[in-house]
């Protein structure tokens, strides 16, 4: 017990994923930025399980995801809903957080974010939203 509980400790402490921490994605068969952002997030040490789909729009509503807040892929890890090119930094803050909200989105697909890197960058921001659909800065990325 101990042991568990000193082990979660440093796992908070250093943003180490748990294992629990799997994302779960849903994404487009053929996007290749979605591809990117997968590869992203294990880089920051996360599994992730990926189930393709054509029909992101439903994906996202049964994620809770609001349709103005939509991007190219959508994601459930701890609870929490992620939509978009979110930050893996910002997602280990959230799990370590664990803010009362719905989850993170960044809309559209901002160039620079993780998956859409580019020679040139976009300034963007992570939201943190609720179910009735208020948002909220999380993180702005000038």
């Amino acid at each position: 017990m101990m042991k568990r509980l000193l082990l979660s400790l440093l796992f908070a402490m250093f943003g180490v994923a748990h294992a629990a921490d799997t994302i779960e994605v849903w994404k487009d068969p053929g996007c290749g930025c979605c591809t990117k952002w997968v590869d992203h997030l294990q880089a920051a040490g996360f599994k992730v399980r990926t189930h393709e789909v054509n029909d992101m729009n439903a994906a996202r509503a049964r994620n809770g995801v609001p349709q103005a807040l939509g991007s190219c892929h959508t994601a459930r890890v701890g609870g929490y809903a992620l939509e978009g090119h979110v930050p893996a930094a910002d997602i280990k803050r959230l799990l370590r957080e664990r803010p009362k909200a719905s989850g993170l989105a960044v809309p559209g697909m901002p160039l620079g974010s993780p998956g859409m890197e580019a020679d040139r960058t976009q300034t963007y921001d992570v939201l943190l939203f609720t179910a009735d659909g208020r948002t909220r800065v999380y993180r702005h990325y000038p």
